[in-house]
């Protein structure tokens, strides 16, 4: 395995670097003093996507800073993701790499039709307009995808749609203009063909947001936050089906696949601007007599969290790696393992970067609370944890048994 980054990643590297400190990270308290004074005055543009935003983008697009989830290898995308990661509001918004846009983009560039790509895929990759993921529902565990209950029925030349989504991320935003919804087609199928997906123009006569939904109290406004959606007789033509009836839950792991290795990717980087965050505070505040930087227990979270760290960036390297080379069959059982750790990774670093600034840890002054937030939330959005350690094991266990069956037999 080689995971040393070719020149064309390295260049991009230095020009992302450059763009965050000239751009991305100057913008951030403009951005926070934007999202608190629509909290204090909401309004029907409160989830418009702010000026600020459009300008980064404009700059990043200007720069060739655009797309690298599509342009380039898993490889080579990996550390231009964690670099994003260290604003995470900010960035990937920047380089038209956000979810849920990113993985709606790969399901309609993988299985779309030619008129279903130019009508919605063009004018994703243009960065014109967005898009929302509706799969899962309050009334089910979506973790198990063959529970989705929405119902997608054929009527002539139309599907007529009925059901119940919330968590639909960006689906507020005034300029999500299409939804990709997952139902069930046929409850009578074999269990994994029972789910199709199907595209829903916003504006569709039926479709209801019907609240937004908050994450740890974080409304989440900047790309259109997490809406509770109600669809009830969506009619749309027949032609919208994406793939075929059936094909839902296959598409579902095909989307879920790249989606999940990015958002860890960008975990990395969280995780990274937590440790250096931890660090220039132990180095500014005494306590006892002492800073803290030279308390034995300060020492210990911040060697820990370069372990933590080094260690989940290179199982994300090497699932990259296996997934340019091998494909993402061949990677799952390392896309599982970093589904796991990473998370959790960030997660338990952030926490203790969050205890070095005491109250300020958790307060609006410090990007802190809001990246815990965003780790925490990625253990339920990218799947439960229990989930995919019941898909890890059962293929532990698979191999295993294979390997013992190959085996000579000895005395």
């Amino acid at each position: 395995m080689d995971f040393g980054f070719d020149a064309n990643t390295e260049k991009l590297r230095g020009e992302l670097l450059e763009f965050m400190d000239t751009h991305v990270y100057p913008a951030e308290p403009r951005m926070q003093r934007a999202s608190a004074d629509s909290g204090a005055n909401p309004g029907a543009d409160e989830f418009a996507t702010p000026p600020l935003i459009e300008e980064l983008k404009a700059a990043a697009r200007e720069r060739g800073l655009w797309n690298f989830f599509r342009d380039l290898p898993n490889l080579s995308y990996a550390p231009l993701a964690e670099i994003s990661g260290w604003s995470p509001k900010l960035a990937p918004e920047a380089l038209n790499c956000s979810a849920p846009d990113t993985g709606n983009m790969e399901v309609l560039s993988q299985f779309g039709t030619p008129e279903q790509k130019k009508e919605w895929l063009e004018p994703l990759l243009d960065g014109e307009i967005r898009s929302a993921f509706c799969m899962t529902e309050p009334e089910v565990a979506s973790s198990d995808a063959t529970n989705i209950e929405t119902r997608i029925r054929k009527d002539g030349d139309e599907y007529v749609i009925d059901g119940r989504k919330w968590f639909a991320s960006g689906a507020m935003n005034p300029n999500c203009r299409i939804l990709i919804v997952m139902g069930k087609t046929d409850p009578d199928a074999p269990r994994h063909r029972q789910q199709s997906m199907i595209l829903v123009p916003r504006d569709t006569p039926g479709v209801e947001v019907v609240r937004p939904m908050h994450v740890f109290g974080y409304r989440d406004e900047w790309h259109g936050g997490h809406a509770e959606v109600r669809f009830t007789g969506v009619r749309v033509p027949a032609a919208n089906l994406i793939a075929g009836e059936g094909a839902g839950f296959a598409i579902s792991q095909a989307r879920l696949g790249p989606g999940r290795i990015h958002h860890c990717m960008r975990l990395i980087g969280m995780a990274e601007r937590g440790l250096a965050l931890m660090c220039e505070r132990a180095d500014s505040r005494v306590a006892f007599g002492r800073p803290l930087s030279e308390q034995g227990v300060v020492r210990e979270w911040i060697a820990e969290s370069r372990v933590r760290i080094e260690q989940a960036r290179l199982l994300v390297l090497k699932t990259a790696w296996l997934m340019d080379t091998v494909g993402n069959k061949g990677a799952h059982t390392e896309i599982q393992s970093i589904k796991i750790a990473v998370p959790s990774m960030a997660e338990w670093v952030l926490d203790k970067a969050i205890q070095a600034h005491g109250g300020g840890g958790v307060s609006q002054d410090f990007i802190l609370a809001e990246l815990w937030a965003a780790a925490r939330t990625l253990r339920l959005a990218d799947g439960p944890d229990e989930v995919h350690r019941r898909s890890l094991a059962k293929s532990e266990l698979a191999r295993q048994s294979a390997t013992r069956e190959s085996r000579p037999r000895t005395q």
